[in-house]
């Protein structure tokens, strides 16, 4: 499961949501009183109600225990019938367990296939989504009766964390495998997608087809899926092995585009776990209105429509690969070796988390792969998780365990043990670990277990303090120089409370020359004495960048504009640049970062354009010729983007060929930066532009096209502005662009143009049922009260007729 972090991180930031550590319930894992051996269903749909039609043979037996009755679990069904070799039993149903009554006792080895015939009403279900999951009804049904021309119809379906048994009878835990066959029977016009092999269809009297999806291996009842729709499928391969991308028929074009890496991941998983791929095909699909943001279902990953990226976006970046990968690494930790309770859910999600980081490394560099590291680790520490665990048996709800912990910072202390073990010893370990594991499930003691049969070291002292603790080191340090013997003391005090063991990278600078050190700290007080032969320039604690901490240390400027040319770690280059920015009255430091320019990494390019003050631009004539140039020329469009955006603050005319340019580009990226810099020299050019881009694209760009029409007060466009206004405030980690919308908020808010007023009073109420979990319907109902209010005080023709759609939408809100 790979869930979308910038919402959740902009409503913290947002709304002020307190998250209160609590210390939760102890919750074991579920005790197996049976175990599923094999599932078979028969499904078709009731579009109009939103219900699937089911029967259900699912063969069973005992785990150790004799027993007999079996406990399914099922949620919001209609119960109709439940036999065991053709006789009926009695059986007991509250809307959650199914209880059935086996009317004999049942030994340890004695297989038994109950039948059931079923409805499911996953409108019904009760239970609530997380963060990570927003919605947890299992069965979506989306736009079943066609009514929204605007999107297509669909099915599809989540099963993590418990959310099958919505839609199947089931014992609904990540400790259960099972086999599983699914017949789908729907109108002919819909291609169907599920787990293993589609072996057969059938084309039925009625004008509806069945198809019959068959998967022989074993894997936990969550993984299941199902999709329906009208898609077209893509193919490609891996080795013999299909892999599939089912997309809606505009973006197929640029299938290949999106997921064209896919079979590359595949191999390249393959190759570091030393398992091949162990699945018999590896399928794709993008759902509409999607609960999250992907999930690794056993051959047939489900993506959120953020997925779908057109040439012009694909060009600056794919914005998705990440996730790609992240599903792809699940197949091996999750799908083919699962966590046995949502407790040690690290096993699954830090693992494919850290899969992010291999695949840039492998596909793009170093770099890549560390700003991404970075940025993950930022998202933690900005999160309230520095008291969480990372295997945790005391919380209040499983979906609690989705967070930043699991998957961010999970993945770090993977990052940290594979410097610690080496490259070699790790990945065998992993092999190992998968090796003695596979179909089954695990926690983490095996996975160390695995760690130490490789490596031969003991490791219970790491998965203390990082799996079975909370926290990271808070490192204050400070330098003792000794001018006669030439050697410098580096003491390092931990100022959390729990104390932490690890290995740390030391680089001393003396001038372009680099030493590096490797020490271990195993106290909370501890200093290590490092010769020089001329006095340090610069002093790099966690060089490398592995070690997940905080730093406080004293730094002066040149020290700052030394770690900016010479630090290797993107951590270390992206903190000196955002310093030395700060100074740029300083004649070296406006150089240093005039330089940074000119960096290998695009992205300290694009944070160097980003940062430059070119106040008193006539004298830094020569600098701007150089943005001016990086605008046309640059390797990378994002870079491209930036330079006219830095070009375009300056408002000066000579600039215009730039921007012309950049309206031609087809970078989106590029275009929407030009456009609001070609605004500023030439309105009625940037304006016709704009005018005439096609509604699709003018939707990618719509935050500058937003901030243009704003500035130009133009009526005509606050409809497409409305569309936009409640992502841009609310999705978007970005000060400045939350501003912009805020003031698009306000506009349209005491505006009297009706459509406006009504595309925003809908996209508020839409907002807030879609994340009522995060109180976004009480935050919907603030702003539309406020919009009310804002109508009052004007004088306008349509003011009663905007007050009352408004006023309506917010009943919707109330309900």
């Amino acid at each position: 499961m790979k869930f979308q972090k910038p919402f959740i991180l902009v409503f913290l930031f947002f709304f002020k949501i307190t998250l209160v550590q609590s210390q939760g319930v102890y919750r074991a894992e579920r005790e197996k009183i049976h175990d599923i051996i094999h599932t078979k269903l028969k499904v078709d749909f009731n579009f109009k109600e939103k219900t699937l039609n089911g029967e259900e043979w699912v063969t069973l037996k005992p785990h150790f225990y004799d027993t007999d009755r079996l406990i399914l679990d099922a949620k919001a069904m209609i119960i109709h019938s439940v036999m065991l070799n053709d006789k009926k039993l009695s059986y007991n149903y509250d809307n959650y367990k199914l209880i059935i009554d086996l009317q004999r006792m049942y030994k340890r080895d004695e297989k038994f296939t109950v039948y059931i015939k079923y409805t499911a009403q996953p409108e019904k279900v009760k239970q609530k989504g997380s963060a990570a999951i927003t919605s947890a009804k299992g069965l979506y049904f989306i736009n079943p009766t066609g009514l929204d021309k605007n999107k297509p119809t669909q099915i599809w379906t989540q099963g993590e964390t418990e959310a099958s048994s919505c839609w199947f009878p089931t014992i609904d835990a990540p400790n259960q495998k099972t086999s599983q066959e699914i017949y789908i029977t729907v109108p002919e016009k819909f291609v169907t997608l599920s787990n293993g092999k589609l072996e057969k269809q059938t084309k039925n009297s009625n004008g509806t087809r069945t198809d019959y999806w068959n998967f022989t291996q074993k894997h936990a009842p969550y993984l299941f899926f199902m999709g329906v729709g009208e898609y077209e499928v893509v193919k490609d391969s891996y080795k013999n092995i299909p892999v599939n991308y089912y997309v809606e028929k505009k973006y197929a074009p640029f299938a290949k585009q999106i997921f064209g890496n896919t079979p590359e991941m595949l191999a390249f998983f393959s190759k570091v776990t030393g398992i091949e791929y162990p699945w018999n095909k590896y399928a794709q699909i993008i759902g509409r209105d999607y609960v999250s943001g992907a999930m690794e279902n056993t051959t047939a990953v489900i993506h959120g429509e953020q997925a779908y990226q057109m040439p012009g976006q694909l060009i600056d970046e794919n914005t998705h690969e990440n996730t790609i990968a992240h599903e792809a690494f699940h197949h091996w930790f999750g799908n083919l070796v699962t966590a046995e309770s949502w407790s040690n859910l690290t096993v699954n999600e830090s693992f494919a988390n850290y899969s992010e980081y291999l695949w840039l490394a492998h596909k793009y560099g170093k770099n890549e792969a560390e700003a991404h590291l970075l940025e993950d680790r930022e998202a933690y520490k900005n999160g309230q998780n520095f008291d969480k665990h990372l295997v945790r048996f005391n919380y209040d709800s499983r979906e609690d365990m989705f967070d930043a912990v699991s998957y961010n910072k999970g993945g770090s202390i993977l990052h940290m043990l594979k410097n610690y073990l080496g490259s070699d010893a790790f990945f065998e370990g992993l092999n190992k670990y998968l090796s003695q594991n596979k179909y089954r499930t695990a926690e983490v003691h095996q996975l160390r277990l695995a760690f130490e049969e490789v490596s031969g070291k003991d490791l219970n002292w790491f998965f203390n303090q990082w799996y079975f603790n909370s926290g990271h080191p808070k490192l204050n340090i400070s330098y003792d120089y000794n001018k006669l013997r030439k050697t410098v003391t580096i003491n390092i005090i931990q100022d959390q409370a729990n104390e932490f063991k690890f290995p740390l990278a030391i680089d001393i600078f003396e001038g372009s020359k680099k030493t590096r050190h490797q020490v271990f700290v195993s106290g909370k007080d501890a200093s290590f004495t490092f010769p020089f032969i001329k006095h340090p320039n610069l002093i790099q604690i966690n060089s490398d960048g592995v070690l997940l901490c905080d730093i406080i240390e004293n730094k002066i400027l040149s020290d700052y504009i030394h770690q900016l040319k010479y630090a290797e770690n993107y951590a270390h280059k992206k903190e000196a640049l955002l310093e030395v920015s700060k100074r740029q009255d300083d004649k070296k430091a406006f150089r240093a970062i005039a330089n940074a320019m000119n960096d290998d990494f695009y992205k300290i390019r694009i944070l160097a354009l980003e940062n430059i003050n070119l106040i008193n631009k006539y004298s830094k004539k020569a600098v701007i010729n150089k943005i001016k140039q990086i605008a046309m020329q640059d390797t990378k469009t994002l870079v491209q983007a930036a330079a006219i955006e830095t070009l375009g603050k300056l408002t000066d005319l000579e600039l215009k060929p730039a921007f012309e340019k950049g309206l031609q580009s087809k970078s989106y990226a590029v275009l929407g930066k030009s456009l609001v810099a070609m605004y500023y020299v030439d309105k009625q050019l940037a304006i016709q532009k704009s005018k005439t881009l096609p509604l699709e694209v003018k939707k990618i760009i719509a935050t500058p096209l937003t901030r243009i029409y704003l500035e130009e007060n133009d009526e005509d466009e606050l409809n497409f502005i409305a569309s936009n206004v409640m992502s841009g405030m609310f999705l978007s980690q970005n000060k400045k662009i939350q501003s912009l919308y805020k003031k698009a908020y306000d506009k349209i808010a005491k505006s009297n143009n009706f459509n406006a007023i009504q595309n925003l009073s809908n996209d508020i109420v839409a907002k807030g049922i879609q994340y009522k979990q995060y109180s976004f319907d009480k935050v919907g109902v603030n702003l539309l009260r406020q919009m009310v209010q804002m109508q009052k005080k004007e004088n306008h023709t349509n003011k009663h007729q905007n007050i009352e759609v408004i006023k309506t939408a917010m009943a919707k809100l109330l309900e």
